[in-house]
Protein backbone atom coordinates (compact mmCIF):
# COMPACT_ATOMS: atom_id res chain seq x y z
CA UNK A 1 0.00 0.00 0.00
CA UNK A 2 2.79 2.36 -0.43
CA UNK A 3 3.54 4.81 -3.20
CA UNK A 4 7.29 4.79 -5.06
CA UNK A 5 8.64 8.37 -4.45
CA UNK A 6 11.45 9.93 -6.44
CA UNK A 7 13.67 12.84 -4.72
CA UNK A 8 16.08 14.81 -6.84
CA UNK A 9 18.83 16.91 -5.35
CA UNK A 10 19.33 19.71 -7.77
CA UNK A 11 21.52 22.68 -6.83
CA UNK A 12 19.38 26.03 -6.15
CA UNK A 13 20.06 27.91 -9.27
CA UNK A 14 17.56 29.54 -12.23
CA UNK A 15 16.60 26.88 -14.86
CA UNK A 16 17.44 23.52 -13.10
CA UNK A 17 14.15 22.81 -11.76
CA UNK A 18 13.16 23.07 -15.51
CA UNK A 19 15.63 21.15 -16.74
CA UNK A 20 14.42 17.90 -14.28
CA UNK A 21 10.54 18.73 -15.90
CA UNK A 22 11.86 18.79 -19.34
CA UNK A 23 13.87 15.53 -19.49
CA UNK A 24 10.96 14.26 -17.64
CA UNK A 25 8.57 15.07 -20.66
CA UNK A 26 11.26 13.98 -23.14
CA UNK A 27 10.84 10.92 -21.52
CA UNK A 28 6.82 10.89 -21.60
CA UNK A 29 6.95 10.86 -17.92
CA UNK A 30 3.73 12.43 -16.55
CA UNK A 31 4.31 14.19 -12.53
CA UNK A 32 1.47 13.09 -10.58
CA UNK A 33 2.45 14.90 -7.64
CA UNK A 34 5.41 17.14 -6.38
CA UNK A 35 7.24 19.07 -3.27
CA UNK A 36 9.84 21.59 -3.42
CA UNK A 37 12.20 22.24 -0.40
CA UNK A 38 14.88 24.40 -0.99
CA UNK A 39 18.07 25.89 0.71
CA UNK A 40 20.56 28.60 -0.38
CA UNK A 41 22.55 25.79 -2.08
CA UNK A 42 20.08 23.27 -2.91
CA UNK A 43 16.90 22.17 -3.16
CA UNK A 44 15.02 18.44 -2.97
CA UNK A 45 12.04 18.07 -5.72
CA UNK A 46 10.09 15.18 -4.23
CA UNK A 47 7.89 13.53 -7.27
CA UNK A 48 5.34 11.27 -7.74
CA UNK A 49 4.73 10.29 -11.28
CA UNK A 50 3.65 7.55 -13.63
CA UNK A 51 7.01 6.08 -14.35
CA UNK A 52 9.17 5.83 -11.43
CA UNK A 53 11.63 3.50 -12.82
CA UNK A 54 12.09 5.20 -15.86
CA UNK A 55 12.49 8.40 -14.53
CA UNK A 56 15.08 7.52 -12.37
CA UNK A 57 17.02 6.36 -14.81
CA UNK A 58 16.36 9.24 -16.94
CA UNK A 59 17.47 11.72 -14.50
CA UNK A 60 20.59 9.75 -13.36
CA UNK A 61 21.39 9.07 -16.81
CA UNK A 62 21.63 13.24 -17.21
CA UNK A 63 23.39 13.56 -14.28
CA UNK A 64 21.26 14.12 -11.47
CA UNK A 65 21.17 12.54 -8.25
CA UNK A 66 18.19 10.56 -7.71
CA UNK A 67 16.67 8.35 -4.51
CA UNK A 68 13.40 6.51 -4.61
CA UNK A 69 11.58 6.64 -0.92
CA UNK A 70 8.27 4.94 0.02
CA UNK A 71 5.14 6.90 0.77
CA UNK A 72 2.26 6.87 1.46
CA UNK A 73 -1.36 8.20 -0.45
CA UNK A 74 -4.18 9.00 1.90
CA UNK A 75 -7.77 10.14 1.24
CA UNK A 76 -8.56 12.78 3.26
CA UNK A 77 -12.20 14.40 3.94
CA UNK A 78 -11.84 17.55 2.08
CA UNK A 79 -13.71 19.69 4.79
CA UNK A 80 -12.55 21.87 7.36
CA UNK A 81 -10.26 19.72 9.95
CA UNK A 82 -10.28 17.04 7.62
CA UNK A 83 -6.91 16.47 8.07
CA UNK A 84 -6.64 17.47 11.64
CA UNK A 85 -8.62 14.28 12.60
CA UNK A 86 -6.38 12.33 10.25
CA UNK A 87 -2.94 13.68 11.94
CA UNK A 88 -4.92 12.79 15.76
CA UNK A 89 -5.19 9.50 14.89
CA UNK A 90 -1.66 9.04 13.73
CA UNK A 91 -0.37 10.63 16.58
CA UNK A 92 -2.76 8.73 18.99
CA UNK A 93 -1.52 5.79 17.28
CA UNK A 94 1.75 6.64 18.07
CA UNK A 95 3.24 7.25 14.13
CA UNK A 96 5.74 10.13 13.51
CA UNK A 97 4.92 12.19 10.02
CA UNK A 98 8.31 13.37 8.78
CA UNK A 99 6.55 15.23 6.13
CA UNK A 100 3.83 15.95 3.79
CA UNK A 101 2.49 17.20 0.84
CA UNK A 102 -1.12 17.69 -0.65
CA UNK A 103 -1.88 15.45 -4.17
CA UNK A 104 -3.14 17.27 -6.91
CA UNK A 105 -6.45 15.14 -7.67
CA UNK A 106 -9.42 14.90 -5.50
CA UNK A 107 -10.47 11.20 -4.90
CA UNK A 108 -14.67 11.49 -4.38
CA UNK A 109 -15.24 14.04 -2.07
CA UNK A 110 -11.57 13.65 -0.44
CA UNK A 111 -8.42 15.44 -0.77
CA UNK A 112 -5.32 12.97 -1.34
CA UNK A 113 -2.32 14.08 0.62
CA UNK A 114 1.15 12.38 0.57
CA UNK A 115 2.78 11.06 3.89
CA UNK A 116 5.93 10.07 4.75
CA UNK A 117 6.37 8.95 8.16
CA UNK A 118 9.00 7.05 10.50
CA UNK A 119 7.34 3.94 10.26
CA UNK A 120 5.32 3.20 7.46
CA UNK A 121 3.70 0.00 8.42
CA UNK A 122 2.70 1.03 11.48
CA UNK A 123 1.24 4.09 9.77
CA UNK A 124 -0.48 2.42 7.48
CA UNK A 125 -1.85 -0.80 10.14
CA UNK A 126 -3.55 2.32 12.31
CA UNK A 127 -4.97 4.37 9.52
CA UNK A 128 -6.74 1.22 8.09
CA UNK A 129 -7.99 0.55 11.72
CA UNK A 130 -9.63 3.66 11.73
CA UNK A 131 -11.19 3.27 8.50
CA UNK A 132 -9.25 5.76 6.57
CA UNK A 133 -8.52 4.73 2.93
CA UNK A 134 -4.69 4.39 1.80
CA UNK A 135 -4.44 4.28 -1.80
CA UNK A 136 -2.79 1.60 -4.07
CA UNK A 137 0.35 3.26 -5.64
CA UNK A 138 -1.06 2.00 -9.23
CA UNK A 139 -3.67 3.76 -8.57
CA UNK A 140 -2.03 7.14 -7.36
CA UNK A 141 0.05 7.04 -10.50
CA UNK A 142 -2.58 6.77 -13.23
CA UNK A 143 -5.47 9.29 -11.26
Amino acid sequence: MQVEQISIFIENKSGRLAEVTQVLGESDINIRALSLADTSDFGILRLIVDKTDLARQTLKERGFTVNKTAVVAVEVPDRPAGLAGILQILDGGGVNVEYMYAFVEHSANNAVIIFRFDDADAAIKVLLANDIKVLEGERVYHM
